[in-house]
């Protein structure tokens, strides 16, 4: 993770019930973008987002998004993440 943001609208309690919507909102040559949103009772509580580098493990340099995550952007072919993480597990 290259960077994260988040931006408080209400209090949580412990033991509310709550929902996180993710999304892939952008995906770079070497990064990726999701969004957060925190619900409560439909109400959105929080906000967020998290930005996640690529990178070649032997050398530590930045490397390209793999195509297979490339498929999880909005309007690609339809994808599960279990999908993709499989594809890239096989490589």
């Amino acid at each position: 993770m290259v960077e994260a943001r988040l931006f408080y609208k209400k209090a949580a309690r412990f033991d509310d019930e709550l929902t996180l919507r993710t999304e892939l909102t952008d995906v770079g040559r070497a990064s990726l973008r999701f969004e957060y949103e925190v619900l409560r009772d439909g109400e959105v509580i929080s906000t967020g987002y998290t930005r996640h580098g690529c990178i070649d493990l032997a050398t530590g340099r930045p490397k390209r998004v793999p195509v297979e995550l490339g498929d999880l952007r909005a309007g690609a072919a339809e994808a599960t993440v279990e999908d993709v993480v499989d594809r890239v597990d096989e490589q």
